[in-house]
């Protein structure tokens, strides 16, 4: 008897397809081989710019005094960042643990709950994020960089929880919803979805700026809609944003893709630090970042990291039951958020790439180095930013080339232009 139950379960054994036999094994490798293609192609379509210019000393174009303030500022900002980004996973961890028990108190159903625990859980963070954010302000005013009182910063980091909150449940709507139809199989369905959304977002975002008014400086405007003919751009908003009652830093912005491409200038560009063709040049960068595709690709990007982020979110909340349950939320954040902490120095390295990109189209449409050397050198002091920084700092936080880098490239431009190479990199570079 006992051998026929044996000889029985090995027929059955042996009638059962192993792993590498399945359906689900040769979709999951061509899904994975589809993904490592779009991640190349949109890795390539940003063609580097040749950055690797001269040899540089910053002490050339910065004083020995501000090499070393900025450095002192950047040094203590990263400290204070690393150390932010600790105390945030072990609250997460903690929460992950523990939140779950917050259920019992909830009687608003199984999405329901989950969207409470996302956002209980989003609050956490921000009471744990509040402390760092006003020693940062702290170190920010006493380097003249911002002059934010502390109980605006307060209050406006509190409103923004609101949208963090309309994101999170609308998140969590998707996933626990197609969760609770399709199972494990969820995350494959949740992430065109939420990047169906992210799409409609990147469309109204130029609309959702704070604080904006059209830009009114004719001849700004007119170099402007000269660059864009360059650029083979055409009817893009220019937007100034109201920031000066917050800051001294100078910055802009491209946002937005088709009927909503909007350039947004802060206006402390426009307070007379900065002259119209350093200004110009500006432009020229966020044109570039249109005419580039940017913020289409960015959401390119964040579509692949959600892919495998959700695969991996599935896989390891299965012990709480899977996103179908509320209780595995909890679990979910702290995946989420460990994983956007563990590639944040891929997607700088991405950054950098295409803020080097949108640098060379500005020099080939404004053909004008010496004022991007000028408004570099401007914008790292007006910014306290250290021009030249360890590799392992810029691999860590920068998401820009260094202020050393760009005004190499300038070099480089020269060089080229010089050779009868002008053209070159209008739209891809060489």
């Amino acid at each position: 008897m006992a051998g026929s139950v044996t000889a029985a379960v090995g027929k059955v054994a042996e009638t059962e397809p192993r792993w590498y036999q399945r359906p689900a094994t040769f979709v999951l490798l061509g899904g994975a081989a589809l993904w490592a293609w779009a991640g190349h192609a949109l890795w390539v379509s940003t063609e580097t710019a040749p950055i690797a210019g001269p040899q540089l000393e910053a002490s050339r174009y910065f004083s020995s005094s501000f090499l070393e303030r900025s450095a002192t500022y950047g040094r203590f900002l990263e400290i204070e960042s690393l150390l932010g980004m600790a105390t945030l996973l072990v609250v997460l961890a903690l929460y992950a643990r523990h939140g779950h028990r917050l259920m019992r108190e909830s009687a608003a159903g199984r999405i329901g709950t989950g969207m409470l625990l996302g956002m209980l859980g989003f609050g956490v963070v921000w009471l744990a994020e509040v402390p760092f954010g006003l020693v940062a302000l702290w170190w920010q005013r006493r380097y003249d960089v911002s002059h934010q009182g502390y109980v605006p910063w307060l209050i406006n980091s509190f409103l923004g929880l609101g949208t963090t909150f309309l994101f999170v449940c609308l998140a969590l709507l998707v996933t626990m919803g197609l969760a609770g139809v399709m199972r494990r199989w969820w995350w494959a369905a949740a992430a065109p979805v939420l990047v169906a959304i992210g799409l409609a977002f990147t469309l109204v975002s130029p609309y959702l700026i704070p604080s904006t008014s059209p830009l009114r400086s004719p001849q700004l405007v007119a170099d402007a809609r000269a660059l864009e003919r360059e650029k083979g751009l055409s009817g893009t908003r220019l937007e100034v944003q109201d920031v000066h009652r917050f800051t001294t830093a100078p910055n802009a912005e491209a946002a937005g893709f088709g009927p909503s491409s909007t350039v947004v200038l802060w206006d402390t560009l426009l307070d007379g630090r900065f002259n119209r063709s350093e200004v110009r040049a500006v432009l020229g960068h966020e044109l570039s970042h249109l005419a580039h595709h940017d913020p289409l690709k960015g959401l390119g990007w964040e579509a692949l990291f959600l892919i495998p982020a959700w695969g991996l979110i599935a896989l390891l909340t299965r012990r709480r039951g899977g996103m179908a349950r509320p209780e595995a939320v909890p679990i979910a954040l702290l995946v989420l958020v460990a994983l956007q902490l563990l590639t944040t120095p891929f997607f700088n390295a991405v950054s950098r790439r295409q803020e080097a990109a949108a640098d060379w189209g500005a020099l080939v449409a404004t053909r004008e180095p010496a004022a991007a050397r000028s408004l570099e050198r401007k914008l790292a002091i007006t910014s306290l930013s250290e021009p030249d920084p360890s590799g392992f700092s810029s691999f860590l936080f920068d998401n820009h080339p260094t202020a050393m880098e760009r005004i190499a490239m300038t070099y480089a431009w020269e060089e080229r232009s010089a050779n009868g190479q002008q053209n070159l990199g209008s739209s891809h570079l060489p």
